[in-house]
């Protein structure tokens, strides 16, 4: 049996008898060596597993008696006791194998330490922890309840510490018992070193923490006559413990010299471990790894501890004021301007205290605390002064010691670093800190005191240099609430915004970009009067382009579509009153109608004029449905008022006074003329109104004013969505994003890098055909800024000339309104091109001629935009030619009845050609019929006779109305107009 001395550098047998699990005053004087340090045989529990040891011993060496105490390692020496034993650079030879087949003593010597300190730990939970804990009463004030929650934290981490043990002394048992199958490797110490690491951490922390508010010294005065009874039992627990010396300070020792002493006995056997491994043994890398990690621990530990007592001392020194708000468990005194003096100008102090978490300003019994996530330090230049920036103050330290000076800066540096990152610096204050300076920006929640748009209000997100700047959220009292973009402390960019209506449980929401404050650009709207609002912002106002309309359960509908200033309707505009039935198109004022205008009603009814102060003034145009004409003045409903002349269909003319009464009609003084001839009745079907009153290059420049600025900044994409609008999908979607306070929307990176490939695109389809195919795909295409300019164009166009607006008076005001749409979509994509070869270093291309122009937008961009209004403008047309239609109906019906003979005079066929049985056509006649008889019929007889009429009446009718209209729109600009048949569609 082989006798294991393990000297531990402790001077009393207390700690050895604990391990043994018996309390005796003293132990055999055999159990000492030369040196006082007291040495430990194994007992008869542990010699079953000692026969399993290899037969050698060790004895570690403490040079001196201070470093033992104060639990630091200055310089470690392990000799081997039996000399048959190989050293260390002998049993090196043969160890580069995978697997080490034998048990080194350090292992033997680790298993032996975590029993030790294994019993030690129960020791102290029975003795100490558990009275502490299970004290009654429970204490009812404030301080005593804090500290009771303290002492069953550090009980709690005792336990969980204890049970991490357990398991390291179960794998390092496996390991000594079977070397042969358990590998160095597996032994929790190594395997889990950071985990163990951890809890040895936590335990460290709760401990500090009730060493800061004193709560071993106050738990022990609530039960002053049990703990001098335990006197006894804490000193057989310590060593150098003097009779007098005081509850509380045994119990501080108690639970911090084991956990110290068992540190060093750590690193010394890890360290001696190390060297009798070879260097390319795979175990080598985890052994030296871990004994890395525990000296660190063990200057985490020291530094702590030092906090810890320093952060206690501090407390007595304050006035209860300052004491009882900044005194908490967790927070530690760094630095005292009484230990290294310095001054602070711009803000009056007397003393400077930096805690771990906070920088404390003391002027008398008044206090100034800073957060320093929020606390930005720039040195200045004479060595002796360091600028300190906040949120709400700005103010210097100054010190007349340069080293004073940077002694402050370095640990308000340090001090800052550690709380951005959350969590303390391992192994001491400023460890692996690369920068000499705090990151600028940073995340952080603050609540702003100083008087002014901000006060009261608390803002949570980034910073930089003491400012709002990135994405954050602020908050107000009142309900206020804004989430998106900040730069120096204003909203910038997009954001959403909530504000609480004062009359009624209901918000404002707004989504919208903003600029320095206040928003600017794009934007949506809902407003708590279920009201929506799309469009543009200039300083904090409607202003440009924009929709306003109430929600479907609005009480009363309404829509307006155009142009804003300053928060008022302004400049061109198309408003629907649905309660009245009325469409008002036309110039605005200061919130009114004012200018000229057109009114459509829902019963056919047309107004032209002229509108003051939301009022008709002057003579006006009225066209009725019947295509009557009135020309005078109206009251605010159209009825006839005051002088004016009527013209009928017929041609008659009415000319003279109209009036009414109530429930009497109207009534008419005038001379009533009938002898005037009969107008044409073209003409007087298809009398336009609007045109030349407001022109087309004016109305919807609040539609293209954005996309041009846009492409004047050179199309940058965090600009796009300002400039040209995002979308939402539906009512839904905004009722969404005002409960969650989102808004889906693209990333400005995402919108880049979709940016480069249109333009991109653009200039690799310049030839006519790819050129067509890309317009159509860019047009198609709602992300594409070409496509965002022709959804607007869309809504205005659908606002204007759908429901009530579908009026033949303003077929002519809508088609040279998609004219002008065609133009200014190709003066985009020659700016977006320009764009293209700017970007890629190209010259831009030269200005075409007007002539080139043309022909460009009539023969390439209108046959691709028109389909984008085809609905509207196929209503109007119909509506426009609705008797003409009527006419070619009636003639097909007639010619149905032709008997076959007439129907055949009627097509002008020869009469020698006409058959008596059958009639066979040439090829040529077969294709020249062919689109006047249905599909596949390759000849005809005269039975067939109906068919032939079929067959035209399907040939007119494959002339659609989109074709007459395209034919209206396109031939207009080159065959004067003509929107009727070919001649030979005419009947008679």
């Amino acid at each position: 049996m082989i006798k294991l001395d393990l000297v531990m550098l402790v001077k009393s047998p207390s700690e050895w008898e604990v391990a043994e699990g018996r309390v005796a005053p003293s132990l055999p004087q055999d159990h000492t060596d030369r040196s006082g340090n007291w040495s430990l045989t194994p007992g008869p529990r542990d010699r079953g597993t000692a026969s399993v040891y290899p037969t050698l011993g060790y004895k570690f060496h403490e040079p001196t008696q201070r470093a033992a105490c104060a639990g630091v390692c200055d310089s470690v020496r392990v000799e081997e006791v039996m000399g048959q034993h190989p050293r260390p650079a002998e049993r090196q030879k043969g160890s580069e194998s995978s697997t080490r087949t034998m048990c080194s003593p350090e292992e033997a010597a680790l298993l032996r330490l975590e029993e030790v300190f294994l019993a030690t730990l129960a020791r102290i939970n029975s003795l100490v922890l558990q009275p502490l804990v299970t004290a009654a009463p429970e204490p009812s004030d404030p301080q005593g309840r804090e500290c009771l929650r303290l002492l069953q934290q550090l009980h709690g981490s005792s336990q969980q510490l204890w049970e991490v043990m357990e398991e390291s002394l179960h794998s390092l048992r496996e390991r000594l018992c079977h070397p042969d199958s358990v590998s160095l490797e597996s032994l929790l110490l190594l395997r889990r070193a950071d985990h163990v690491l951890q809890v040895h951490v936590e335990y460290i922390e709760s401990y500090t923490n009730c060493v800061v508010v004193q709560a071993f010294q106050k738990a022990a005065k609530r039960r002053s006559e049990y703990w001098r009874a335990q006197r006894k039992v804490l000193r057989q627990l310590l060593w150098g413990m003097s009779s007098e010396g005081s509850v509380g300070t045994a119990l501080v020792q108690a639970l911090r010299q084991p956990l110290t002493h068992h540190v060093q006995q750590y690193v010394l056997l890890l360290l001696s471990l190390s060297e009798t491994i070879g260097e390319h043994h795979p175990s080598r890398e985890l052994v030296v790894h871990t004994a890395t990690l525990f000296g660190n621990l063990q200057s985490f530990m020291r530094q702590a501890l030092d906090q810890a007592v320093a952060t206690q001392a501090l407390w007595h020194t304050l006035s209860s004021r300052p004491r009882d708000v900044l005194c908490t468990p967790a927070r530690r005194l760094l630095q005292d301007s009484q230990d290294v003096p310095v001054t602070v100008t711009l803000l009056r102090a007397e003393r400077v205290l930096l805690f771990d978490d906070a920088l404390v300003l003391l002027q008398g019994s008044n206090f100034h605390t800073f957060d320093l996530k929020l606390v930005w330090v720039d040195p200045g230049q004479d060595g002796c002064t360091s600028h300190l920036l906040t949120p709400e103050e700005e103010f210097s330290f100054s010190s007349k010691d340069p080293q004073g000076q940077v002694v402050w800066q370095r640990k308000v540096t340090q001090a800052v670093c550690q709380a951005l990152r959350g969590k303390k610096d391992f192994p001491v204050l400023g460890a692996g800190l690369e920068a000499s300076e705090a990151p600028a920006c940073r995340s952080a929640a603050y609540t702003f005191r100083a008087e002014g748009r901000l006060c009261e209000a608390t803002y949570e997100g980034e910073w930089c240099r003491g400012r709002p700047h990135g994405k954050g959220t602020l908050k107000w009292p009142d309900g206020r609430n804004h989430v998106g973009n900040f730069c120096q402390g204003l909203e910038h960019g997009f954001g959403i915004c909530l504000v609480p209506r004062a009359s009624e449980d209901k918000f404002d929401c707004y989504k919208c970009h903003w600029w320095e404050g206040s928003m600017n650009g794009y934007g949506i709207c809902e407003y708590g009067t279920d009201k929506v609002y799309k469009g543009y912002f200039q300083a904090g106002l409607r202003h440009g382009f924009g929709v306003l309309e109430s929600t479907p359960q609005a009480p009363q509908p309404c829509k307006y579509t155009g142009h804003w200033e300053r928060g008022q309707r302004s400049g061109y505009g198309v408003e629907e009153d649905s309660d009245r039935g009325e469409r008002y198109i036309g110039m605005w004022q200061a919130d009114q109608r004012h200018g000229l205008g057109v009114m459509v009603t829902q019963a056919g009814i047309c107004y032209q004029g002229t509108f003051q102060a939301d009022k008709m003034v002057g003579p006006g145009v009225l066209l009725t449905e019947d295509d009557s004409l009135y020309e005078g003045t109206f009251t605010r409903d159209l009825t006839l008022v005051g002088k004016g002349k009527v013209t009928f269909p017929n041609g008659f003319t009415l000319e003279g006074s109209f009036g009414s009464e109530a429930g009497g009609g109207l009534h008419t003084q005038g001379v009533l003329d009938t002898a005037a001839l009969p107008p044409d009745p073209s003409c007087t079907r298809k009398r336009q109104l609007g045109l030349g009153a407001f022109p087309v290059e004016s109305r919807w420049q609040g539609v293209y004013g954005p996309f041009r600025d846009f492409v004047r900044a050179g199309c940058p994409a965090e600009l796009q969505e300002a400039l040209l609008g995002f979308h939402v999908q539906s009512s839904k979607e905004l009722r969404k994003s005002q409960e969650y306070l989102c808004c889906e929307r693209s990333h400005s990176e995402d919108s880049a890098c979709r940016m480069e490939d249109m333009l991109e695109e653009l200039l690799q389809h310049r030839e006519p055909k790819a050129l067509q195919q890309c317009l159509r795909k860019a047009l198609s295409n709602w992300l594409h800024p070409l496509g965002k300019v022709l959804r607007t164009l869309m809504l205005t166009f659908q606002a204007t000339y759908a429901g009530i607006g579908a009026n033949k008076h303003l077929q002519g005001l809508a088609q040279e309104e998609v004219k002008q749409h065609a133009q200014e979509l190709w003066a985009a994509y020659k700016g977006l091109l320009q764009v293209a070869l700017q970007r890629k270093g190209q010259a831009p291309e030269e200005d075409e001629d007007a002539e080139t122009r043309d022909l460009q937008v009539h023969g390439l961009v209108l046959p691709l935009v028109l389909p984008s209004f085809y609905s509207e403008l196929f209503t109007l047309y119909l509506l426009l030619h609705e008797r003409e239609d009527s006419l070619y109906s009636q003639g097909i019906a007639h010619l149905s009845l032709f008997p076959d003979t007439k129907l055949l005079e009627f097509l002008d066929v020869q009469k020698h050609l006409w058959p008596l049985k059958d009639l066979k056509l040439t090829t040529n006649q077969v294709q020249g019929w062919a689109r006047y008889l249905p599909q596949g019929e390759g000849g005809l007889s005269l039975s067939w006779a109906p068919r032939i009429c079929s067959g035209f009446q399907a040939a007119l009718r494959r002339l659609t109305a989109a074709q007459r209209l395209q034919r209206g729109l396109v031939g207009s600009c080159g065959d004067g107009g003509n929107t009727r048949p070919p001649a030979s569609f005419c009947l008679p």
